[in-house]
């Protein structure tokens, strides 16, 4: 069995509860030949299980060979911003005891990742992701850091995560079979776009957007959708209960990108250019864009026009006429 540590380190604590939502998570750990030694939602009292686990670990009576770490690490006021409980020091420097002896690494969440929303705005806290500060490779560890095994930190980015990004990163892993992309993030939920199995494609197909926030229209031109330029399975592999960001009404912000969090603008309102939405869909030219887009306008349907602008279906599709012999 590989032993699997959790630990928490500056964050809200939201990929653990995605984590709560994989059904049978435990049952699916153990047939993945997981032994999950510590989480801090799922232990028992800290004081009572923690420290001593973390001591074997330590002196090497307990191997270490998965370590999970939720959140970034804070690094202001030498690291004193985010102090242990039950112990001298802090946070950071546990963390790097027990990155150096592990077999992998894996940062969950954007935070841990990249420093994510911890790291917004003046970022008071000194909050970095593991192996990146933002889109900068060095972070906490540095650039340089390989784990026990010779890899480096992996990165399942997302705010929150989808419980199967880890579930699934760990069966690969388990089996040497984990590809990882440029950003060091699993590639088999980053190779393609969020857009990909969105209920609004028709509307974005015609360029039909919602002229206000609860309307069924494409959330892209006046809503700040970047969905399009996202990477992530969010609307096919759908979250526990059948839902995504854009099936429950809201903006795709791009959670599993570095520096999601400071996108320069309110997540939900489009920056335009010449009334053009200054960031484009991935690996699209402006000017086919603007063609395309006049094109798409200027045939669509009465019924997608309509619907577009309104919070309901108002107009069904139309039974088409069959054809006479």
């Amino acid at each position: 069995m590989a032993n699997l540590l959790w630990l928490q380190s500056g964050g809200c604590g939201g990929c653990s509860q995605a984590l709560l939502l994989q059904p049978r998570l435990l049952e699916r750990l153990e047939t993945l030949g997981i032994n999950l030694l510590w989480h801090p939602v799922l232990a028992p009292k800290e004081e009572d299980s923690f420290w001593p686990l973390i001591d074997q670990i330590l002196e090497g009576s307990v191997a270490l060979d998965m370590l999970c770490i939720e959140g970034s690490a804070l690094l202001a006021s030498g690291g004193l911003v985010h102090r242990l409980s039950g112990r001298n020091g802090h946070m950071a420097g546990l963390l790097r005891q027990l990155s150096g002896l592990a077999q992998e690494v894996l940062a969950i969440g954007s935070c841990t990742a990249f420093g994510g929303m911890s790291a917004l705005g003046a970022n008071p806290a000194g909050a970095v992701g593991l192996q990146y500060d933002n889109g900068r490779l060095g972070g906490f560890l540095g650039g340089d850091f390989r784990t026990q095994s010779g890899r480096p930190v992996i990165n399942i980015a997302g705010c929150a995560i989808h419980p199967g990004w880890l579930a699934d990163s760990l069966s690969l892993l388990s089996q040497g079979n984990l590809v990882l992309d440029e950003w060091a993030r699993p590639a088999f939920y980053t190779e393609g776009l969020v857009h990909h199995g969105c209920p609004r494609n028709e509307f974005y197909e015609y360029k039909a957007s919602a002229p206000e926030p609860n309307d069924l229209g494409c959330l892209m031109e006046n809503f700040g959708c970047k969905a399009t330029q996202a990477r992530g399975d969010c609307n096919i592999r759908l979250w526990p209960g059948g839902g995504s960001c854009l099936r429950g009404g809201f903006s795709c912000i791009n959670c599993t990108a570095p520096g999601f969090q400071n996108p320069g603008h309110p997540f939900l309102e489009t920056p335009k250019v010449a009334g053009l939405p200054s960031t484009l869909p991935t690996d699209m030219p402006k000017a086919w864009f603007v063609a395309l887009s006049a094109l798409a306008k200027a045939a669509t349907p009465e019924r997608v026009r309509v619907n577009a602008t309104s919070p309901k279906i108002l107009v069904p599709p139309n039974k088409r006429a069959e054809s006479k012999k």
